[in-house]
């Protein structure tokens, strides 16, 4: 294993910014896994740092592949971090949508520019990502299709859905977007937490990310076979909105199979109690997200099902 500084960044209040790789077996470049790039995705470094120890006894037992290069990054914006603010501190802005970035540009362009450039030519690309809204989902694997990726490539991962998300305007300033136009096979993995250590959901991706790299052929491990991925388009998935405003109680869980008409949540009024709203599923699925802060505003997704 080699550790090395990727980027380092000068800052006049605080300490030097470096992003650390973590760098395991030589040759071609193969596969890079990246983590937090958001100050609060805490679960998302947590399952990289988890790699790094796996890696690091797959090297010591010779089972990482002849002439493959694995790097590993598990944290991006630590400033924001170690404040518990989800984008760069300083201007409010978010390093996830500044790529392929700019040297000239704002910090966070410098830095997207900065980490893209070592990120460019891996054959394969992993990012830990995490849902912008607060709640619990399903694991799972999702790609943008942009026309450069075999989606079934997703079933390597073994894990019981895999997204296929078109992109949309705003999409093409992510890491996970770029990547892919410049031949990357690029895969977002969602490890179901975010801000909060999930230890059950942790070894899932963990288990998940080892397989794909065994059934590629990076590394030689034993690994449970896991599920046999279905493949959605993320259209299909329909989201379930708040009607009105209060203090929201879920009635179900993610993973859970729900028929049309059953109730799977309830919105009471925060001063006398009262219920305002009860969110009934109109369709029949499973529960593929499930909102979990105790307000919620109206038109809020609460929940989202797949059909």
């Amino acid at each position: 294993m080699t550790k090395k500084i990727l980027f380092s960044l000068k800052s006049p209040y605080r300490e030097q910014l470096d992003i650390i790789g973590f760098k395991f077996g030589h040759g071609e470049k193969t596969l890079a896994i990246i983590g937090a790039l958001r100050g609060n995705e805490v679960q998302q470094m947590y399952v990289c740092s988890k790699m790094v120890r796996d890696l690091k006894k797959l090297e010591a037992e010779a089972k990482i592949a002849e002439g493959c290069e694995i790097l590993v990054i598990p944290c991006v914006n630590y400033y924001s971090m170690n404040l518990g603010k989800r984008f760069w501190a300083m201007d409010n802005t978010d390093i996830n949508r500044m790529f392929p970035g700019y040297e000239l540009g704002e910090t966070t362009q410098r830095i997207a520019d900065g980490l893209f450039k070592e990120l460019q030519g891996y054959e394969y690309g992993i990012q830990l990502a995490s849902f912008y809204q607060p709640g619990n989902f399903l694991p799972h694997v999702k790609i943008m299709d942009t026309g450069f990726t075999d989606n079934t490539i997703m079933k390597d991962f073994g894990l019981e859905y895999g997204i296929i998300r078109k992109p949309r305007p705003y999409d093409t300033t992510t890491l996970n977007y770029n990547w892919q136009i410049w031949e990357t096979k690029a895969f977002s993995v969602y490890a179901n937490a975010t801000d909060v250590i999930d230890e059950n959901s942790a070894d899932e991706t963990t288990a998940a990310i080892l397989r794909f790299m065994n059934n590629r052929g990076i590394v030689f491990t034993k690994t449970h076979p896991g599920y046999i991925t279905e493949i959605t388009n993320e259209s299909e998935i329909r989201q379930i909105q708040s009607e009105a405003a209060g203090i929201f109680v879920s009635l179900t869980e993610v993973g859970k199979t729900v028929s049309r008409g059953d109730i799977i949540g309830r919105i009471t009024d925060p001063f006398d109690g009262e219920v305002v709203s009860e969110i009934r599923t109109p369709v029949s699925g499973i529960v593929f997200f499930e909102y979990h802060n105790p307000l919620i505003n109206e038109k809020t997704v609460c929940f989202k099902i797949i059909k």
